[in-house]
């Protein structure tokens, strides 16, 4: 692995694991998730330029969560049928997003303020259905085109549109209450 591959990958690391962590059952599948993605960009496009390593990774980390989602989804049929309840996965929650919205650690008033709406708008994240939720995440905080977005999730433009007016819509609501500004 070439260390300009090794770089690009320590660099994307963390927010591809914040970004599957809405979707995935716990940090341990989502680390599983982000891994496998890692191993499959390294293993099958590491010759690929540069520039290409980005919108390759994102695709191929939404092709890893699309199996790793079906997976669970076997697995809470299967707990269902032999009626055990007891290791069906929780729904996706937002740890290890705390450091999206500033840190103030001078200003303990910023401090909460800034905690109560970083809360808010994960949870509205974290309520919005899998694509509008992607869509959001690889436009806004990713910063990924609109072309770079519809590969990634391996959809059209148009629907990456779609799905990114319609998260944009459920988070204006939070966003207004709590007075945050999210991507525009």
């Amino acid at each position: 692995m070439t260390a300009r591959l090794n770089d690009f990958l320590m660099s994307i690391e963390r927010r591809a694991f914040r970004m599957v962590r809405f979707a995935a059952a716990n940090d341990e599948d989502a680390l599983d998730v982000v891994q496998e993605a890692m191993t499959r960009l390294i293993s099958h496009y590491r010759d690929r330029e540069e520039a290409e390593w980005r919108p390759l990774f994102f695709r191929i980390l939404q092709h890893c969560l699309a199996d790793s989602l079906r997976q669970q989804q076997k697995q809470r049929r299967w707990m269902f049928w032999s009626g055990s309840q007891a290791d069906v996965p929780e729904t996706g929650s937002a740890d290890g997003m705390d450091d999206y919205v500033g840190d103030y650690r001078d200003e303990p008033d910023q401090a909460l303020a800034s905690s109560r709406q970083q809360q808010a708008l994960i949870s509205a994240i974290a309520t919005l259905p899998l694509q509008q939720q992607q869509c959001f995440l690889l436009r806004c905080w990713e910063g990924l085109s609109v072309r770079e977005t519809a590969d990634a999730l391996n959809i059209s433009e148009g629907s990456v549109k779609t799905h990114l007016s319609r998260a944009r819509q459920k988070l204006n609501e939070v966003a207004e209450y709590h007075d945050i500004e999210i991507c525009g």
